[in-house]
This record gives structure tokens, sequence and C-alpha cells, in this order.
């Protein structure tokens, strides 16, 4: 396979915008109070003993232009990802990590990339836009994170970083989501999230879109500020009654705050949880240095 790699260095990034946007799907929110009772709750019960962090990390190697028949050139795109788990129990441990390298592009005629020191993977993409092959990337990290949350199922609660994704999740297991780009309340009970005292919780709501989830919204340990200050949203699968998703909402709430991490320490404090953070940072390690992955494609290339 004939392939050439840009001579810039790669850059990756989500889009987000300064305003929110509403969700299309008005959720149901009479599942754990009437509408017209919507206050914040405060859980009660005992917090989980064992906490299984799951996440992962992504990185753009090299832009690569694969030669096809014809003399037409397809984009794609070299990319380490890795996927891992701590378990706090006392300690925080890391449980398992797994780093994988691929080549994400549409190309029919791809092969692997082998270079001196690592394999890059074809994996299929959908399409050549930078967005496509992103999405490409995200969807196998998040299939890595689903096969390690299944191998660990004896935690008390298992915290994804990140969506749940439809059929990927066992139980006790939650979504954690510390950005927010989406109004998932409607305008009646939003106020509810500026009222949140530390450690309360929103009563349990039902969100359909593409697929049902339970969610509800947390604050976390944190300096007051704007309305979504220290605040996270959680999502729990709908394969389950409502008295054991709201029983879920109470034990995420009562576990969560101890790891909430803070400013001097973390600039994403409270919402980047100390496990997560760490985590992050030795999967990170993990994907090598870049330089001379980069150095070795274009080796390769040549």
């Amino acid at each position: 396979m004939k392939f050439s790699i840009e001579p810039w260095a790669p850059e990756y990034g989500v889009a987000s915008g300064a305003e929110m946007e509403d969700t299309t799907s008005p959720p149901s929110l009479d599942i754990e109070v009437a509408a017209a009772d919507w206050a914040p709750v405060s859980p009660g019960g005992a917090s989980a003993s064992s906490v299984l962090f799951v996440d992962g990390v992504r990185r753009v190697d090299a832009n690569v232009w694969i030669t096809q028949a014809g003399g037409t050139a397809a984009l794609g795109i070299c990319a380490s990802y890795a996927a891992g788990a701590v378990r706090a129990d006392g300690s925080a441990d890391l449980v398992d990590a797994v780093v994988e390298r691929g080549l994400f592009t549409s190309a029919n005629e791809a092969e692997d990339i082998v270079t001196r020191r690592s394999c890059y993977s074809v994996r299929a993409a959908a399409g050549e836009s930078p967005e496509a092959l992103w999405l490409a990337m995200q969807q196998r990290m998040g299939e890595l994170e689903g096969a390690i949350v299944a191998r660990h199922e004896g935690a008390d609660l298992v915290v994804a970083d990140g969506p749940l994704r439809a059929g990927r999740h066992v139980p006790s297991s939650v979504g954690y989501i510390k950005t927010h780009h989406v109004h998932y309340l409607p305008p009646a009970v939003r106020p509810i999230l500026g009222s949140l005292g530390t450690g309360q919780r929103t009563p349990v709501f039902l969100s359909t879109t593409s697929w049902s989830r339970y969610m509800w919204y947390l604050r976390l340990p944190g300096p007051a500020g704007h309305p979504l200050a220290s605040i996270v949203r959680l999502e729990a699968p709908a394969d389950q009654s409502p008295a054991s998703a709201i029983e879920l909402a109470n034990l995420v709430s009562m576990s969560l705050p101890r790891f909430a991490s803070q400013g001097h320490k973390d600039p994403r404090a409270p919402q980047n949880l100390y496990p997560i953070a760490g985590l992050e940072r030795e999967l990170r390690r993990r994907l090598g240095d870049q330089a001379l992955l980069y150095r070795d494609l274009r080796v390769a290339a040549a």
C-alpha cells in the first residue's frame, strides 16, 4: 500500500458552542416524583465500598493519505488509544489497561501500517471527513471501555467516564458526564440545577432519544458560581425498574462526592474525579512518545 504522511502536526478536538442546545425529545419527569413536586433530593443510605472507574484516552499520531487505484487519495488517521479501569476500595489500584493503534479510513485498499515499533491496524470508517474518522476512533475506544466493564462486574458501582452507549452496560453501571452541551430538562424545572446544594441531586427522569436512559444531576463539593458549577450528569440504563434506578441514583450520590478533585490540583475540578484523572495520566503515558511514533510513520511511508 502506498501512503504519505502529512508534514504538519495533527490536531483534534470536540466542537462545542458557548450556548447549550435543547434536546428535541422532552423527558419523562414523573419517574421519582410528579413534575410539579420537583425539588432537590438529599440522598440517604450507605456509599459504595468498591467503585470501578472506567475511562479511555485517544490521540491522533498522524494524518495519512492513502493512494488508491487510479491515483486518487483517501484521507485517514493513524491513532493511538487506550482504555483502563481503577478500582477504589480503600485504595485506588489500576486493574486493567489496554492500548491499541489503528489506521481509521474509508479506503477500500487500506492495509495495516507496520513500523519499526508498532502496527496500526485497519479500522473501517464511514467516510473520510475528519468528523467521520474521529467518530470511528471514538467508537473503537468505546468498545474497549465496554469490554473492560464486562470483565469487572464485582464492584458495587461502575462509573464510566462519558455517556453510556446503547447495549453496552452491566448492572450498577452509570455514565458520568462532566460537560454540558445539551439541555435535557425543560425550562419549567431547569432552575432546580442552581438550587442544588453539595451532595444533592435532582429527581430521576427518563430521557428517550435514539435509546432510553434514566438521568439525574448531582452537585459535587466545589465552588459556587453559575448554575451549572460543580454539577455533573449521570446516566443509567432504562432496562431496570424506576425503583432500581432511584436506588442507584442514591448510591452514586452518596459515593462520588468524596472523589471530587480540587482546583489547586486539577483545572477541571471538581468534576474530574481523582481516580479518573489518575487513570487518564497513566493511559496517556502508555500511549507512548508521539514524536517517535510520528517519525516511524514517516520512515515507513518513505
